[in-house]
């Protein structure tokens, strides 16, 4: 694995030989988990499965066992840890992030103190070596130093784990049963010594419960996850603990550390812990099966998924396969080893989720607090739904490669939906509403399944229920609960929005006037997409001038040289003092970059800021310094931000500006740069596999051209050929660019289907139908491919 840097670099020199490379074939054997575990990426390295329920990764620790090192409890940076929890969300942004349930911990040593009351983890955590760690697809294998190692393995709902410790020496598992990452309400361990078990729960959720905007609004608990835990040698001591009393020879044990900070946490909470001899026989194999709805729902996933005597190795194995099924969804064919792991890790990280929540048995824990059973015709429940990150990008590779999963997560929101009182929430965790972030993401993210071809789910029903959230006023829209950042409304101040035409950033109940009406309007353009594909007529018109409102809180006037996207207030005033890099009515970014935010009439806003030429000669600015140099690492609010959603798509305006040989250069500098194969490799919160699908789709050479649709936008590929197979037995698409290589990154020409292509976009039955597209590219920019006005993308 490639770890020995933090960010190692993706260009190397050309290959000696033009002979024609071959097709991957083993895609897992290019992974690195550990990509994206330093800079902020927030990945973590354990194992799981492609959408899978367990995630059995490390949790570290800096000293402080209420708050990790990182949002998802793994750092690269930080080598101790203090346990191996079974649940993780890929990405998440927030501090700590979601999940890491039930910590369980190899100890060596003697248990004299609660395991809690160790609030530094001075004792009760350990140290390791990144040269005695490594992680997989499917496995995660680390040796302690303090002599203690664990080996994982996982089914979708199910692991296999081999402990083994120091002949001779005291050997202990810890259940931290209430130490989630957020903290919990309430945890309860059983151990069972006859039958060689430990089962229990834990109650919690709290998902970006701690941030200061609006934090208090999420600290509370809307999910249990239950464990079942058997073990094929019998303990030789057992114990529980609650807050600061350890309790010897005790089989069980309540209490949960709440949702506070700091030393308002610290000492709290509850767990136990069974012992081994380790005098002659030093391993320990333990089998678990997971639930969301029941201790019965997690025995019954671990007999359904995991023989009762397969070993790690046997699960591994079977994981490696699974993964490559999924992997070669995408073939690549030569670049440099830099260059697959790259590209493989990437599209491992986006087909991480949606997460499995429903049982072998089909019930899954609803939003209303009540357990349900899957639809008719739908094969799974699935949440952890980023919507406001996802839909830009994950959402398109999801229904491209697997479309019977996107339809299936599809009927899943609306499940949600219908047991939250017909709302959508705009950033779902396993079965809590969140609210985090801002606008619709649901409609952008259904009406974009719908047009890709995503069919198995019930379209009628989510469209009629997303068109009355967008249509009817509900009280949660008057709400300040939670704002900014994680208000209760999905669509604030609804009837002063379509009165006004904006959402006024005095009265909106929102995090920023200027971001919910941007995001409104992409999210309307997208259902009214959808309506026209459904045959209604009325609704598409209605929401189409809806898909308009951005020009409302464009001021031409803005600044003394260039109009802006700005907030404005109920009279209809703009929002003063304006600075084009504050933040002022927007959601994590600056005017500078949501001015971009327009994907769904980009004509329209080019004719705005005066014309296409004045446009282009504005996104040259967005990605360059005054002086000319590249500005695309983020950390200038003037400028491109790779580490965050609202202006990721900005680099392929450029092709309806008239001149894609920008994007092509502009896409390349970032994927040169930005992306790499160490821990750093990832410009910041992957976000659910966002910023992985980002990479995905543009070292492919298409990118998606706005929510609502399936047209995709061209650039040069970085491969010499890929073939994309979706699932369900949909036609592959062929890709194909012989010269491509680090310096011939610029199309020269195109051919759809053999026959010669002079746009820079696909309308969307390519993406759906498939076919072949294939690419002349070249060192030198070709200016005039690509640009008659007539065929830019619409």
């Amino acid at each position: 694995m490639a770890v020995g840097a933090l960010l190692a670099p993706l260009v190397e020199a050309p290959a000696a030989s033009a002979a024609p490379a071959p097709e991957v074939r083993d895609p897992v054997a290019y992974v690195d988990p550990l990509i994206g575990s330093a800079n902020g990426g927030n990945t973590y390295p354990g194992a799981n499965l492609p959408f899978g329920m367990i995630a059995w990764s490390p949790t570290s620790t800096a000293g402080d066992q209420t708050n990790t090192a990182a949002a998802n409890g793994y750092s690269y940076n930080t080598t101790r840890v203090r346990g191996f929890s079974l649940t993780h969300v890929n990405g998440a942004g927030c501090h700590p992030g979601a999940a890491g349930d039930v910590p369980i911990m190899p100890f060596v040593g003697d248990l004299d103190t609660s395991p809690t009351a160790d609030t530094k983890d001075q004792k009760y955590a350990a140290n390791f070596s990144h040269d005695n760690e490594k992680a997989e697809p499917g496995r995660y294998r680390v040796r302690l130093d303090s002599g203690a190692a664990a080996d994982l393995a996982v089914s979708e709902r199910a692991g296999v784990a081999d402990f083994s410790f120091p002949q001779g020496k005291a050997a202990n598992l810890l259940f931290r049963t209430s130490n989630s990452l957020n903290g919990s309400e309430n945890a309860h361990i059983e151990i069972d010594a006859k039958k060689r078990k430990v089962t229990g729960w834990v109650h919690t959720g709290a998902f970006c419960g701690r941030r200061a905007n609006g934090g208090t609004n999420n600290r509370k608990s809307y999910y249990r996850l239950y464990f079942s835990a058997s073990f094929d040698r019998a303990f030789s001591t057992v114990g529980t603990w609650q807050n600061d009393r350890l309790t010897p020879g005790a089989t069980s044990a309540d209490g949960g550390e709440g949702y506070a900070t700091g030393a308002d946490r610290a000492g709290r909470g509850s767990g136990g812990y069974v012992g081994f001899d380790t005098g002659s026989d030093t391993d320990v194999r333990m089998r678990l099966g997971i639930s969301y709805v029941s201790l019965g729902g997690a025995e019954a996933n671990l007999r359904q998924e995991i023989a009762p005597r397969a070993s790690v190795a046997d699960v591994a194995a079977a994981g490696r396969a699974a993964w490559n099924r999924q992997l070669r969804a995408v073939r690549i064919s030569g670049g440099s080893q830099p260059r697959r792991t790259a590209f493989y890790t990437a599209l491992y990280h986006a087909l991480q989720q949606p997460n499995l929540v429903s049982d072998t048995d089909g019930r899954y824990p609803g939003m209303d607090g009540t357990a349900h059973r899957v639809e008719r015709g739908q094969r799974a429940q699935y949440s952890n739904f980023s919507g406001w990150d996802q839909y830009r990008a994950q959402v398109q590779l999801l229904a491209l490669l697997q479309p019977r999963v996107a339809g299936d997560f599809a009927q899943s929101l609306f499940n949600f939906a219908r047991q939250n009182g017909g709302v959508w929430d705009r950033w779902v965790h396993i079965s809590g509403a969140t609210h985090v972030m801002t606008g619709d993401p649901s409609a952008a993210t259904l009406a974009t399944f719908y047009a890709m071809g995503v069919r198995n789910f019930d379209a009628k029903g989510a469209f009629e229920s997303l068109y009355r959230q967008a249509t009817v006023a509900h009280p949660d829209g008057l709400s300040d609960k939670g704002c900014p950042g994680q208000c209760e409304g999905q669509r604030p101040n609804l009837a002063q929005y379509l009165d006004s035409k904006y959402a006024a950033q005095d009265v909106c109940h929102c995090w920023g006037g200027a971001a919910e009406t941007l995001e409104d309007s992409v999210a309307d353009d997208a259902l009214a997409r959808w309506a026209l594909l459904l045959g209604r007529d009325k609704e598409y018109k209605e929401l189409s001038e809806r898909g308009g409102y951005w020009r409302q809180v464009f001021n031409p006037k803005a600044t003394d040289s260039a109009g802006y996207i700005q907030a404005r207030n109920l009279d209809g005033s703009w929002v003063t003092p304006f600075d084009p890099a504050s933040d002022r009515g927007f959601a994590q970014g600056s005017a500078a970059t949501y001015t971009w935010m327009v994907p769904q009439d980009v004509q329209g806003l080019a004719d705005a800021m005066g014309g296409r030429e004045t446009a282009a000669a504005r996104l040259d600015g967005f990605f360059h310094k005054p002086d000319g140099s590249w500005s695309v690492r983020g950390g200038d609010p003037l400028r491109y931000d790779p580490t965050n959603e609202p202006g990721i798509h900005a680099p392929w305006l450029y092709n309806a500006l008239g001149q894609p040989w920008k994007t092509q250069q502009t896409v390349r500098q970032i994927i040169d740069t930005v992306y790499g194969t160490g821990p750093s490799g990832l410009p910041g919160n992957d976000d659910l596999g966002t910023m992985s699908a980002w990479y995905v789709f543009s070292a492919l050479g298409l990118y998606p051209q706005a929510p609502g649709r399936a047209d995709a936008l061209l650039t040069g590929p970085l491969f010499p050929r890929a073939v994309i197979a979706p699932a369900e037995h949909r036609r592959a698409i062929t890709i194909s660019a012989p010269d491509a290589s680090d310096t011939s990154l610029y199309v020269d020409a195109v051919r759809l289907n053999g026959k010669p292509y002079d746009a820079s976009w696909l309308d969307g039955s390519f993406l759906r139908s498939g076919g072949s597209l294939s690419f002349d590219l070249t060192d030198r920019p070709n200016t005039a491919w690509a640009t008659d006005p007539g065929r830019l993308p619409r």
